[in-house]
């Protein structure tokens, strides 16, 4: 199951089924279709705060992923398996997305590249980085969105 929460501010400009099936397209892709996670639709502010707090980073960023165990939020069914969070900063996925594709093609992008992470995808090398990008392209390919790709100079990928 895929729990999306939206900061008020943001409900009206979000549609959930997109960023629902772009995160089911990603575990499917890696046969964990049963897998449980929550996505956050959150605000610059947010973001940064948890940049800070959890990887010691002082700046705003587009997505973090977060892996672990299911928020008191969510109950979990017996034997599924809970990934973690992608949080996402709305502001930041709308400024992104100038220019380029719209804001919605934008937090496609984000959610399946933060469900990568959670499914232990990264970009810390070389190697890792043209992998990740690899099952990125194909899945924004299988969701029709293969004309949307990172800005790697904006997104600090």
């Amino acid at each position: 199951m895929i729990h999306i929460q939206i900061v008020d501010a943001y409900r009206k400009h979000v549609t959930e089924e997109p960023l629902r099936r772009a995160a089911q397209v990603c575990l499917e892709d890696a046969d964990a279709a049963d897998a449980e996670l929550t996505l956050v639709i959150s605000d610059d502010e947010t973001v940064h705060m948890l940049n800070r707090m959890y990887r010691g980073v002082d700046a705003p960023t587009d997505v973090l992923a977060f892996g672990g165990t299911a928020p008191d939020f969510v109950v979990a069914p017996e034997g599924a398996s809970y990934l973690g969070d992608v949080v996402i900063s709305y502001p930041r996925a709308v400024e992104q997305a100038m220019g380029r594709h719209t804001p919605a093609e934008e937090l496609v992008l984000l959610v399946v590249h933060g469900v990568l992470h959670l499914l232990g995808y990264d970009h810390m090398t070389h190697e890792d980085r043209k992998a990740m990008w690899a099952k990125q392209a194909m899945i924004l390919d299988r969701l029709g969105l293969a004309h949307v790709q990172p800005n790697e100079a904006e997104e600090g990928f």
